[in-house]
């Protein structure tokens, strides 16, 4: 380990303790002081707008300053906002039942939310501002303190995010630190109050392993292929623009993508023509030098996924590109891949086994319903999952016969945008859940107060034991 990383693990490990330490000063903090913190929130995103879309589209290559503002910034103001809004509801203590008779004889029980302490966050490249921001409403919401490791893939807004937080916060608030892989191991391993990380399945499962150590409870918001199901009563020219719109948003960089579909057969000819009159479209003047298509993030996921395209082909997938037959996608400065369809698909292709993370779509055929919900079960539990269709039958037996995070009907990814559903995967897909309410709930103890009556009814229930004891047990203990 070098001296700067040594340096930077002390400094995490002396700001976890003053984080620590100035949170026993106030264990729960009123609503005022968590709203001024939420409204801080707010205010650093709205009035660093430009700022943070510049860094952004730097760190990708390009990225439309759109694209930033309806997936990144709006998403964050909009939960900062509905947790600012809500907290003093959601801090409420709830009433509980008490066992008869004490409820009767004045007892009562509750349920008090208190804040965890320090919350570590742990936040992926996709959605750099976003994913840092929308947690942060459940997390200051419920009173934490918070250090926050956001990734190294985007050190431009990684950089700019420190800076503003820094300027806002104080160091015993909210703390960031930046830093490769060996900084997230260190990271991840300290005792937190709770850990949320999200990004892929496979770096989940190290930091559970890290977390596991101090007993930290863990968030973690992974991913997985989530399926997209067309049911025969579809509109197969809704189903391609909703598709569509989904996969190309930051070029298929969302944890939420659509990562296969599902067609009936006979349809799959239709699909296609439709897909390419919605891609065309959306990016009516091409896609290579549009401002609104967004580049791969770096050399490495260009590879990796080019390398997708690659294997498949060779396996005997036939490979459709919706570029513009006037636009040669390599030769090119930004890490631009055209949409691109995969037909006749195989198990032993590598883009069916990982979550692909990128524009490459995959169309397999279905002949009846079962045969899909059986494909879907046989596989890790996803993030979410799409059904298109006016079939409420068919609907409700895929909801009801599939495990997922999340559903979004008749569209894709939108159930993550309402503030008051709960979001988080299941399985490989994720543990734990945020947003609105739910996020309060997740980052906030859920303490057990209960006040006993005066009146010493229990005498019977302390030795000696006698008749009165065994009547009253015995009564209890039956049927």
């Amino acid at each position: 380990m070098s001296s700067v990383e040594d340096r930077i693990n002390s400094h995490m490990e002396n700001t976890l303790s003053a984080q620590k330490q100035a949170f026993l000063q106030n264990v729960i903090p009123d609503a005022r002081s968590r709203i001024d913190k939420l409204n801080i929130a707010i205010e650093l995103l709205v009035d660093n707008r430009k700022e943070l879309e510049e860094a952004v589209s730097e760190d990708f290559g390009h990225r439309s300053d759109e694209a930033t503002a309806f997936s990144d910034i709006m998403p964050a103001v909009g939960a900062l906002k509905f947790a600012r809004d809500n907290v003093r509801n959601w801090m409420k203590a709830e009433k509980r039942r008490s066992v008869f008779p004490l409820g009767l004889l004045g007892a009562n029980s509750k349920v008090e939310f208190q804040p965890k302490g320090v919350v570590g966050l742990m936040t992926p490249w996709n959605f750099p501002i976003g994913m840092v921001f929308t947690p942060l409403a459940g997390i200051l919401g419920a009173g934490n303190r918070v250090m926050i490791k956001p990734s190294e893939f985007t050190p431009k807004t990684s950089e700019l995010t420190a800076k503003l937080l820094s300027q806002a916060f104080s160091v015993d608030e909210v703390a960031v630190f930046q830093g490769g892989p060996e900084v997230g191991a260190a990271f991840s391993k300290l005792p937190f109050d709770h850990l949320m990380f999200t990004g892929a399945t496979s770096i989940g499962r190290h930091v559970m392993r890290a977390a596991a150590e101090n007993l930290t409870p863990v968030t973690l918001e992974l991913g997985g292929k989530s399926p997209v199901v067309i049911g025969k009563s579809a509109s197969l020219d809704l189903v391609a623009k909703r598709v569509m719109a989904g996969k190309v948003l930051n070029a298929g960089q969302i944890c939420l993508a659509p990562d296969y579909v599902f067609v009936p057969e006979g349809k799959q000819d239709e699909l296609i023509q439709e897909i390419k009159k919605a891609v065309s479209a959306m990016h009516p003047s091409g896609l290579l030098n549009n401002d609104d298509y967004t580049s791969v993030i770096n050399e490495r996921h260009y590879s990796r996924l080019n390398g997708y395209i690659e294997d498949a082909e060779k396996k005997g997938a036939t490979v459709i590109s919706l570029a513009p037959e006037n636009e040669d996608f390599s030769q090119q400065p930004h890490r631009k891949i055209a949409p691109t369809l995969l037909i006749n698909v195989s198990d032993d292709m590598q883009v069916m086994q990982d979550e692909i993370f990128g524009p490459i779509l995959p169309i397999k055929t279905y002949s009846d319903i079962e045969s899909v919900v059986g494909y879907i079960n046989e596989r890790d539990r996803p993030l979410a999952l799409y059904y298109f269709g006016s079939d409420q039958r068919e609907e409700r037996s895929i909801l009801e016969n599939t495990v997922s995070g999340g559903v979004t009907v008749n569209d894709v990814i939108f159930h993550n945008g309402q503030q008051d559903l709960p979001f988080g995967g299941t399985g490989a897909s994720g543990i734990g859940c945020y947003h609105g309410r739910d996020g309060f709930l997740e980052f906030s103890h859920k303490k057990a107060v209960f006040h006993q009556t005066k009146i010493d009814v229990l005498q019977m229930l302390r030795p000696p034991y006698g008749k009165l004891f065994h009547s009253e047990v015995n009564r209890k203990i039956k049927r």
